[in-house]
C-alpha cells in the first residue's frame, strides 16, 4: 500500500519485482486528521489549553538516535523537560509528549512514568500512543520533535516544527521526509529554549507545504482501499460512501502541577502581572513567592511555601469546606501566608493570614488557571491592598492575557475558624 506515486518509483529501485502488487490507495491515517481538522479548539479543551496558551508537544520516534533514544548520544528528551519547565512559564505554554509506542512496549509504563515523574508532576501530558495522538497534533501550536513520521504528519497539517534529533544515517536521502528533517530548524540544546519556540512560532507555517507530499489522493484512502478489497474479491462494492472512523474526542486530562512553582509578580495598581515557573526566575523585576500544592511529592516544601493550593469540588466533605480547609492549611504551616483552594475553572477561595477570607470569581472573558489569581491577590495584599466591602476587581496579566477577576470578602460567619 502506497500513498504517494514518488514511493512506486523508489520501490521499482530497491525491490521492482513487488511493483506489480503495489497499490496506490492514500492515507488514512492523514485523512481522519484531515476531517478531524474544525474540532481542534474541542482537541485543545481537552487537554485543558486555555485561551491564549500555545500547546507544545513533544515527540519522539523509536529509535537509539530518536528525541528519547536509549544510546547514540542523542537522548534529549528527559533532560529538555525540566528546562522546559522552568523556561516556559506556565500560564503561557502546555506541555504534553506523544512517545512511540514500541517505547511503551520497550520500557513499559511503570518505567515511563518513573523517568519522566519530575516533568509529569510540572505539568506534562502523556498522550496515548494508539487512540489520542492525531488528536494531539490537531491541537498543538509547535512541535518538538526528530525524524519520525509524527513530526512530518505535523508539518503537513502546518504545525510549526523543531527538530531535536535528526537521524542523519537513518533516512533515504530521497524521501520526502529525509528532505523536511533537512530543511526543518534545528534545536540547541545550549540555547534558551524558551527563544528558540518563540522563534520557530514566529515564523508560522512551515514554508514548504508537506502535505502534497503525504498523500497524492487527500480524502480518498477509504475509496480507494474498498475498491481495491473488493476487486480481489471479485465483488461489487457497497452502494454507500467508503467512510473512515472519525477521531474520537479524547478524555479531559487538564495539566495537574505538583511541582513547587516560583511566582514572579508585578503590581500596579490593580493590575498584576504573574509568571509561574518551576525555578526561580531572574530578571525582570517584580517579587517573587513560591506557591505549593498540598500533594508536593515532598512535604519538606510545604515548611517553606508562601501560598498553598489544592483542588476540589466545593461540598467535599474530606476538607470539611475552602474556609475549613484553607483556615486548617495556616494552623498547620504558621510560616504561610496563603492558602487557596480551586473549587472550580475559574474559582477560588482564598485565605490571607491578617487579611480574611475571599472568594475569587474569574470575568467571562478570563480563562486562566484560578491559582494564578490566588498569587495576583496574595501579591496584591503584600503591596498594600485592601479588599472593601463592595469587593474589588484585579486584573491578572500573563503572557496569555488578561484575566478580570472579581474579589469578594466572605462574611464573616462563613469564613470563621473551626
Amino acid at each position: 500500500m502506497l500513498s504517494h506515486p514518488e514511493q512506486s518509483a523508489r520501490l521499482r529501485e530497491v525491490c521492482p519485482e513487488a511493483v506489480e502488487s503495489a497499490v496506490l490507495a492514500g492515507d488514512p491515517c492523514f485523512d481522519r486528521m484531515l476531517a478531524a481538522r474544525p474540532y481542534r479548539d474541542r482537541f485543545r479543551r481537552a487537554l485543558g489549553v486555555r485561551r491564549g496558551q500555545r500547546l507544545l508537544v513533544l515527540n519522539s520516534t523509536w529509535n537509539p538516535e530518536g528525541l528519547f533514544g536509549s544510546e547514540g548520544g542523542q537522548d534529549l528528551l528527559p533532560s529538555l523537560l525540566p528546562r522546559l519547565a522552568a523556561e516556559l512559564p506556565a500560564d503561557d505554554y502546555r506541555l504534553a509528549a506523544v512517545l512511540h509506542p514500541n517505547i511503551w512496549h520497550g520500557h513499559g509504563p511503570g518505567q515511563i512514568h518513573a523517568w519522566l515523574d519530575q516533568a509529569r508532576r510540572s505539568g506534562l501530558t502523556l498522550i496515548d500512543p494508539v487512540h489520542s495522538w492525531r488528536q494531539a497534533l490537531l491541537a498543538a501550536d509547535v512541535l518538538l520533535g526528530d525524524f519520525g513520521a509524527v513530526s512530518f504528519y505535523a508539518a503537513a497539517l502546518g504545525v510549526p516544527v523543531l527538530l531535536g534529533a535528526t537521524g542523519d544515517d537513518r533516512l533515504d536521502p530521497e524521501t520526502p521526509l529525509a528532505g523536511f528533517v533537512r530543511e526543518a530548524p534545528r534545536l540547541d540544546p545550549h540555547r534558551s529554549l524558551r527563544e528558540q519556540v518563540e522563534e520557530v512560532l514566529g515564523r508560522g507555517r512551515p514554508p514548504r507545504d508537506h502535505a502534497a507530499s503525504v498523500t497524492s489522493s487527500p480524502g480518498r484512502s477509504a475509496e480507494l482501499l474498498r475498491r481495491h478489497f473488493y476487486a480481489l474479491m471479485d465483488l461489487p462494492e457497497p452502494p454507500a460512501p467508503a467512510l473512515l472512523e472519525r477521531l474520537p474526542l479524547p478524555p479531559h486530562e487538564p495539566p495537574r502541577r505538583t511541582h513547587p512553582l516560583h511566582v514572579r509578580t508585578r503590581v500596579r495598581r490593580l493590575d498584576v502581572t504573574v509568571e509561574r515557573s518551576t525555578e526561580q526566575p531572574y530578571g525582570g523585576g517584580g517579587t517573587t513567592h513560591l506557591a505549593v500544592h498540598e500533594d508536593t511529592r515532598d512535604p519538606g516544601h510545604l515548611e517553606l511555601a508562601d501560598l498553598i493550593v489544592r483542588e476540589g469540588p466545593p461540598d467535599d466533605p474530606r476538607l470539611g469546606g475552602a474556609a475549613s480547609w484553607t483556615a486548617e492549611v495556616l494552623r498547620r504551616h504558621p510560616h504561610c501566608s496563603a492558602a487557596a483552594y480551586v473549587s472550580g475553572p475559574h474559582t477560588c477561595t482564598v485565605r490571607v493570614a491578617g487579611h480574611g477570607v475571599f472568594t475569587l470569581t474569574a470575568a467571562p472573558e478570563a480563562d486562566a488557571d484560578p491559582a494564578a489569581y490566588a498569587s495576583s491577590l496574595y501579591a496584591w495584599l503584600s503591596k498594600g491592598g485592601r479588599v472593601g466591602r463592595r469587593g474589588v476587581t484585579l486584573r491578572t496579566h500573563t503572557g496569555a492575557g488578561v484575566h478580570p477577576v472579581t474579589v469578594a470578602r466572605l462574611p464573616d460567619g462563613l469564613a470563621a475558624q473551626p
